[in-house]
């Protein structure tokens, strides 16, 4: 068998190593070339080589696009965008996240070396790199804070097909400082307001993102249709209320979205009624179509630029304009998560919390003065009253109006049903009472009504 590969290729011969293993070579016309066996792939091409004198070129390895190593972060990657999870994400979620995924899988492991994460085992991955990795984003934290929630659904991806067994990120901490989205202060509304009458698509887009709180594809997706009227019992009185009746975008395609109905407020209406109804949506371009999501953006920037504003206030901006209004009118957080649709308590609260600050905080120092003065903290009064005036209950007289003499009520003989008539009663303090036989009594009662007079009863003002 040998001598016949001898005769049948020239120069080939034979020989055991130090290991007992047989090994092929080419000797003659003075050269020494080590091939392959006669019975390997590539043997015949060797061989021709050797025979020529020159060098086999190995084939170039071609990475196919796609292609990923088993157990890698590349592997993960393709894992993750066939998962059912992926696939119910909106459009935009997946672009940001494939954006990041990708800026992650294509960043060298070592400045000086070609490896990059996609070719790195999951399991070899470990605590002080992703710490390492975040520290090159210190200028931009916020994205730091995506890029690891990103690297978090690809070691998720690779705990769940055992691949690893603890989440290296889990001990990992980034939250960087977060102010949220700049409200719009009252004087760039009004230089906006002047700017842009009503009737123009600018004002309509303001009033809709402002008074419905929506979001930017809310706003471009609002409908004359989703206008509908809503019956409330509120106080036990049945009231009925104009409103639009949203779905909202974000993650409609995962969750369906949440539904929502915000009631139409005096302002908006004065905006939709001078609104052009030529569309399907309430928003329309110059040529009746309605705008995109992605152009409210910078077509609000242009909008803004052309009123004389400062760069930063966003479409966005004016949402959390109006979560600092529920916030100053004391809406509760619930209220303010069912008008600006949040699911949790602390997005809701990033909205209002610095307008609750200083409200909170001066009514607390309020109770401080009041508790060692005796006298409220009034503060230095500032513009216009906004709203309606505060409802202060009239006390009546004999003859139905307001004024009259004092009269002394006997509260026992009230309250066992001696007195038949209706009557309101007051708390009120004892520095408001007046001079007589109960003035050292810690409080007293307003009762208005022409109540009867008894010896010994409480001094009340009608």
């Amino acid at each position: 068998m040998e001598q016949r590969l001898k005769d049948k290729y020239p120069g080939l011969s034979s020989y055991k190593d130090r290991h007992g293993t047989t090994r092929w070579r080419y000797r003659a016309n003075g050269r020494l070339v080590t091939l392959p066996a006669p019975n390997d792939v590539g043997f015949k091409e060797a061989y021709q080589a050797a025979v020529e004198g020159r060098k086999i070129h190995k084939a170039l390895v071609v990475t196919m696009p796609g292609a990923a190593l088993p157990g890698t972060f590349g592997a993960a990657e393709q894992r993750l965008k066939a998962s059912v999870k992926w696939l119910a994400h909106d459009e935009s979620t997946k672009f940001k996240n494939s954006r990041l995924i990708e800026e992650f899988l294509g960043r060298r492991v070592v400045d000086d070396h070609p490896l990059t994460w996609r070719d790195v085992p999951v399991k070899n991955l470990r605590r002080v790199h992703v710490e390492e990795l975040l520290g090159r984003f210190i200028a931009t934290p916020h994205k730091a804070k995506h890029l690891l929630v990103a690297i978090r659904k690809l070691v998720n991806v690779a705990i769940r097909l055992d691949w690893i067994e603890i989440d290296p990120t889990a001990a990992v901490e980034w939250r960087p400082a977060y102010t949220g989205w700049k409200a719009w202060p009252s004087e760039a509304m009004q230089k906006f307001e002047q700017r842009w009458p009503l009737g123009t698509a600018a004002r309509t887009c303001y009033g809709l993102a402002l008074w419905l709180g929506n979001r930017r594809g809310d706003v471009a997706d609002l409908r004359w249709d989703q206008r509908v009227t809503r019956r409330v019992m509120i106080h036990g009185e049945e009231r009925q209320f104009d409103g639009f009746d949203i779905t909202q975008a974000k993650n409609k395609t995962r969750t369906g979205g949440k539904r929502l109905f915000v009631p139409i407020t005096p302002m908006l209406a004065e905006i939709l009624n001078a609104t052009d109804k030529r569309g399907e949506t309430v928003l329309v371009t110059a040529y009746g179509q309605p705008f995109s999501a992605k152009s409210l953006t910078g077509t609000m920037a242009h909008w803004c630029k052309l009123a004389g504003l400062p760069k930063g206030l966003t479409l966005h901006g004016l949402r959390k304009s109006l979560g600092v209004y529920l916030a100053e009118a004391e809406a509760s957080t619930r209220q303010l998560m069912d008008v600006l649709g949040h699911d949790d308590i602390d997005h809701a609260e990033l909205y209002s919390r610095e307008a609750s600050q200083v409200r909170l905080a001066v009514q607390g120092m309020d109770r401080v003065v009041r508790l060692v003065t005796r006298k409220p903290m009034l503060g230095e009064p500032f513009g216009e009253p906004i709203g309606e005036p505060a409802r202060k209950p009239l006390i009546n007289n004999d003859n139905g109006g307001p004024g009259g003499r004092p009269h002394t009520v006997d509260f026992i003989g009230f309250f066992v049903g001696e007195n038949r008539e209706l009557s309101r009663i007051f708390p009120h303090g004892s520095a408001a009472c007046l001079a007589g036989p109960t003035v050292s009594q810690p409080s007293c009662w307003y009762v208005a009504d022409g109540a009867h007079a008894v010896p010994g009863g409480y001094h009340v003002p009608t």
